[in-house]
């Protein structure tokens, strides 16, 4: 199992989504042939100054099927200090979506790189187009299925390059309080991870903005607090004029869009918390690619100001022992949401020479 090495002022760790190769599932829903780069590729800007569409450059247009791929990503997120990759993980009710990528990375043992998993527990529907018609409910049949998933995961949580606290998995869940009865789920885990010969289970929990939300409620160890932009209509006076505002909402746009500067203090926590607490570093945001004019854009990100905003994260935990000096990175390829560090045509790797220069062992 993966334990860190103590010679970086944090570890970053990088949300990673698999959905960059074709799957029954979204041939059926979007079309044949649909990843997430459909929607990337024919994005257009929708206001002057908009960074769309958002170009790929060094790994190209990859396809996660492929195993040169998947070595690419993690050969340049090691080269730059990124610890290791948090996969997104999709369960439901024993059925599981955009599988292929992770489990081509068990069977395989390749790439020799760390990672964890973050149970995204929510139902797919098709809000992205506006139609809003639901996909695949995110189900608990009780817990027969539980342990059924944990009998799953425990295949993760003993692979070498699993990444642990103390020698216990990593595991994240995005909705935590939509899981019925989750304390009996949770004490299952442990259960089951004791009788595996596991020193422990490391669950964190995200908070979706709520400061209050205590992971212990849930019987959870940790939490992550994920503070995205809300929508709701605004535009920057300074940056656009009257007349356009106008414009858009003369075509009923809901675009909503922030300034990245502005919105930074609101990405991280401000209050003190007596459990552990993990800070989100997000380099940008812009799910237009998917919504469209229904989007939300946080304008003006600079690989310079994301700087500044990874500073802040770190320094939420300078203080603690150094294998809890963790920040999530969201994210490390989502482009369709514009939250991602990979090299493109605008940027090159600036953003990720920010993380290698911030996370090494400072002079």
């Amino acid at each position: 199992m993966h334990e860190p090495k103590m010679s970086k002022r944090a570890r970053v760790i990088a949300f990673h989504l698999p959905q960059y190769h074709p799957t029954p599932e979204n041939d059926l829903w979007w079309g044949k042939g649909f990843t997430e780069w459909t929607n990337v590729a024919k994005a257009t800007p929708l206001y002057p100054g908009h960074m769309q569409p958002r170009v790929p450059a060094d790994l190209g247009f990859y396809d996660l099927r492929l195993p040169e791929a998947r070595h690419a990503q993690a050969e340049l997120a090691k080269e730059y200090g990124i610890e290791g990759f948090c996969y997104y993980h999709y369960w439901f009710g024993g059925r599981r979506i955009l599988e292929r990528p992770v489990n081509e990375i068990l069977g395989s043992g390749e790439p020799d790189f760390p990672f964890c998993l973050c149970w995204a527990n929510h139902s797919w529907s098709s809000v992205w187009d506006g139609t809003n018609k639901s996909l695949i409910e995110q189900t608990y049949p009780g817990m027969d299925d539980h342990r059924a998933h944990f009998d799953w995961l425990l295949k993760a949580f003993t692979d070498p390059r699993y990444i642990t606290l103390d020698g216990k998995p990593v595991f994240l869940i995005y909705r935590p309080d939509d899981i019925p009865d989750i304390h009996k789920m949770v004490d299952l885990w442990r259960e089951q991870t004791a009788a595996a010969g596991l020193p422990g289970l490391y669950l964190i929990g995200v908070s979706h903005r709520d400061e209050k939300w205590d992971p212990r409620s849930c019987g959870l160890d940790a939490c992550v607090m994920q503070a995205l932009p809300k929508r709701d209509g605004r535009i920057p006076r300074r940056y656009f004029l009257t007349k356009l505002k106008l414009a858009l909402q003369n075509r009923k746009s809901e675009l909503t869009i922030w300034d990245y500067e502005e919105f930074m203090p609101s990405l991280l926590r401000s209050n003190k918390v007596d459990f552990d607490d993990y800070p989100i570093a997000l380099p940008c945001w812009d799910n237009t690619p998917r919504s469209g004019m229904r989007g939300v854009v946080l304008h003006n990100s600079t690989p310079e100001l994301f700087r500044q905003h990874l500073r802040q994260a770190m320094g939420c935990v300078a203080t603690r022992p150094p294998q809890k000096q963790i920040v999530f990175l969201k994210a490390w390829n989502e482009w369709a949401e514009g939250n991602y560090v990979e090299p493109d045509q605008k940027w090159g790797r600036a953003y990720l020479d920010v993380i290698k220069e911030e996370v090494a062992q400072g002079d």
